[in-house]
Formats: structure tokens, C-alpha cells, sequence
């Protein structure tokens, strides 16, 4: 995450996830639906297509309180977030990785959070 300290304003940017291998278009569609309820910062591409959160306080509203609630807003949403835009981005790799590991007799464990959607 980087936060930048201007002559009129705080920034932060922080990067949430790399472009999607595959459906974008409900990728970026859950972004923009779920920016209607973000507060203080904004889902964002970049020109690679990559996923950033980004937000902007007025230096005068910037207070300790209000740092770490927008601080905050960025660890949250981007958690929140994350296993959605892996489940729609990147579906197939994942079911490729868990069937992979399942007929190596592998470890799943990181892959759990999907477990529900994989064995459909």
C-alpha cells in the first residue's frame, strides 16, 4: 500500500489483486456494484488491468480517527473481496490446481475457501 502526502490531500493506493485470467466483465461489474457501498475508497484498474483500491481525504478532514478508518476500509474491502474476484476471475485455474493436487494426493488446504464451488 502506498499513501501519498499532497499539497491538498492524502492518498492511498493499495493493490488488491493482479488482472483476471478469464470473465472480466463480471469481474469489473462486482467491482463497480460493490464501490455503491465502499467507504472512502474505490475499486480501480490499472492499464494492465489490474485491481487496486483507491481513495483521497481532504488534508483538512485528515485526523487520526479518520486515517484509521480509511486504513482500515482498505484491509477490510480487500479481504472481503479477494476470494469473490479469485472465484470469478480465475475459476478455472483453481479447479485445475485442486484437481491436480487431489490426484497428486496433495494438500488442498489453501484451496478450502472454494471447496464448496470445486466439488460441484
Amino acid at each position: 500500500m502506498r499513501v501519498d502526502v499532497g499539497r491538498h490531500a492524502l492518498g492511498v493506493h493499495a493493490f488488491v489483486c493482479r488482472r483476471p485470467d478469464e470473465n472480466f466483465e463480471a469481474v469489473y461489474r462486482w467491482l463497480l456494484e460493490k464501490n455503491l457501498r465502499l467507504y472512502g475508497v474505490a475499486f480501480a484498474l490499472d492499464h494492465h488491468g489490474d485491481i487496486y483500491l483507491d481513495g483521497r481525504l481532504p488534508l483538512s478532514a485528515v485526523t487520526p480517527h479518520e486515517l484509521d478508518r480509511l486504513l482500515g476500509s482498505v484491509l477490510t474491502y480487500a479481504d472481503e473481496s479477494f476470494n469473490t474476484i479469485l472465484e470469478l476471475g480465475f475459476a478455472t485455474s483453481i479447479r485445475k490446481e485442486w484437481e491436480w493436487r487431489n490426484l497428486r494426493g496433495e494438500s488442498t488446504k489453501n484451496l478450502e475457501a472454494f471447496r464448496g464451488w470445486l466439488e460441484r
